[in-house]
Formats: structure tokens, sequence, C-alpha cells
């Protein structure tokens, strides 16, 4: 896809909020039953984080299995999802009734974290050096979660998965951090958002974040662009790199905006050789779509990571 085209589909996108917002907001709840979802016990946790890097409280939500706080699993170690919201979203997204996330998880023996990325394109900035969401997730983010949660930390027990700007979040990390994800999951990923330029053709919403991540337009090829355009990464692999990648699956409905993207870049990691899943499915940039991929994810994941272990026998 062409810049040009690109930039007449994001356009069409955002120009049509009513649609998207209608697509996004579940149905009407009636008084009996907002009461008995205010009554609810809450079905995550939330870690209140203080992050050095970016000098700031960035909270992130934590979906437990259903058994880790029972008698039985006491010395049991569990494998861990990371799932990455999208631009303008939160780390409240994926917990909110926007998903039935807690649902879904239930059926897996997962740690889910849901950690919270702003819009910053879990990037380290090129233009605000205290931005380093890149550098957050890998270094603070992960190590705080092994500490707090009996964790497999190891390769075979980390998964990372994301909707829009999460899905090349997700795919930038294991393209850059093979040794320390199994399994990447994608969906509906804006996976050429290191390439866009925050030109005057690109709507308000959308340009600071590109600006603030990536630089202006005026330097279409900065060394931030470079470090973290995954068309690029995916270029640049060795037949031994390509061999150390953990398994990447994207997804991407046939409606999205987004979908030329994700076709280009599945077509290189054919060329590349890259072991993957690509999935072109009917659907738009929605929360049902994400609500129904995410279970794909969650499943295709189950068959990646490691299960749940023994720590003694695990040598922890």
């Amino acid at each position: 896809m062409n810049k040009t085209t690109r930039t007449l589909l994001l356009l069409t996108l955002l120009l049509l909020p009513p649609v998207c917002a209608c697509a996004q907001t579940p149905a009407q709840s009636t008084p009996q039953a907002t009461a008995e979802k205010r009554d609810a016990p809450r079905r995550y946790e939330t870690v209140q984080f203080e992050s050095k890097l970016i000098g700031a409280p960035l909270p992130y939500n934590v979906i437990l299995p259903t058994d880790y706080r029972s008698d039985a699993a006491k010395q049991k170690r569990y494998p861990v999802v990371y799932l990455l919201h999208g631009l303008t979203g939160s780390a409240d997204n994926w917990v909110s009734d926007r998903a039935h996330l807690a649902d879904h998880a239930a059926r897996y023996p997962f740690i889910l974290v849901v950690p919270e990325g702003r819009n910053a394109w879990y990037t380290d900035s090129a233009t605000v050096p205290a931005e380093k969401f890149e550098s957050y997730i890998v270094k603070e983010l992960i190590p705080d979660v092994e500490t707090r949660f009996r964790t497999i930390a190891a390769r075979e027990g980390r998964a990372v998965a994301g909707l829009s700007m999460g899905g090349y979040g997700s795919l930038k990390f294991g393209l850059k951090y093979p040794a320390m994800f199994a399994f990447v999951g994608s969906m509906s990923g804006a996976l050429g958002a290191a390439s866009w330029l925050p030109d005057e053709k690109m709507l308000a919403f959308v340009r600071p974040s590109i600006a603030r991540a990536y630089g202006p337009a005026g330097e279409p090829d900065n060394e931030t662009r470079k470090t973290n355009d995954i068309f690029r990464l995916v270029r640049g692999l060795t037949p031994e790199q390509v061999k150390a990648l953990p398994f990447l699956y994207l997804d991407c409905g046939t409606e999205d905006f987004l979908i030329e993207d994700n076709r280009n870049f599945a077509a290189l990691l054919i060329e590349k050789k890259v072991p993957h899943e690509f999935r072109q499915l009917p659907g738009g940039h929605t929360w049902p779509y994400w609500d129904r991929q995410v279970q794909e994810v969650l499943k295709l994941a189950a068959g990646k990571l490691a299960a749940p272990g023994d720590a003694k026998a695990a040598g922890h």
C-alpha cells in the first residue's frame, strides 16, 4: 500500500467516529445488570508500579489463574502472557467490559498482564528522553512481574500479544528480543507505524503520537525509525536469526484499514522463511473483533508456552 492510499484509508476510518464508537461500545445494560456488575467481585488486580525509567506511576493489571491462590498451587509457577493495548487506550481496556478477558483466561493456566503503554508506540521516544516505553516493558515491567508473582521466568514462560498499536509493539518485541518470548501475537497490528510521517494529511489525534515517538516529518529515516521499523527488522534477518525467533501470529479483519500493511508484512515473512501464521478474517478495527480474536491468541499461546510446574522442580 502506498503512502497516499494508506493515509486516505486512515482518514476514512478516523472520520467515522460514530460507526467505530457503536462497534466498540457494549449494549446498554438494564438497571439490574448494572447493579449486579457493580456488586460483583473484580476479577483482576492492579499493581501500583512506579517507573524509574519514565519517572511516573504506570499501574498494570493482572488476571491470575483460577487455582493460583489455592493451597495445592503454592509451589506452582505459571507462564505469563503480556497483552498490550492500542492507541488512545490504556491498561484498563482489556479488563473492561469491552472484552471478556477474565472469562477467556479462565480456561488457561496463564498469568495475564496488561501494562500501560500510553500513546508511546512501545518505543523509546526520539523526541522525549523520559519516554522510554520499550525499555520500560523489557527492563522494568517484566522483572517486576517475575518478582511479585510465581512465574516461569524463562523464554518458554513468556508470550506477548496486542491489538493495533499493541500488535505492532508485540511483533517488535519478538523481533528485537527473541530470547525473551516463545510466542508473539498481533491483532489488527499497526505494523507500518515507524514509517508513518506526521504530515498535514494525518488526522490530529494520530499525528502527535507518531511525531513524539519517531520524530517529525522532516526526519523520515532517523535512527529511531530504523531500529523500530519491523519491516526493516525482518528484511535484515539472517537465516540463523530466523531460527532463533519466537513463533509469530498475526491476524487482521478484511474490512480493517490496516489490512494491506498486514498482508505485506505476512508476504515479507514468507519471503524470509519466518515461521508464522497469518489469518485474514471478516471484521473491522473494533472491539467485537478483538474480543473474538484474543480467544484464538490465548489458544495458540497455550500450545507454545510451558505448562505450569512445581517451583522446586524448576530449580527456583
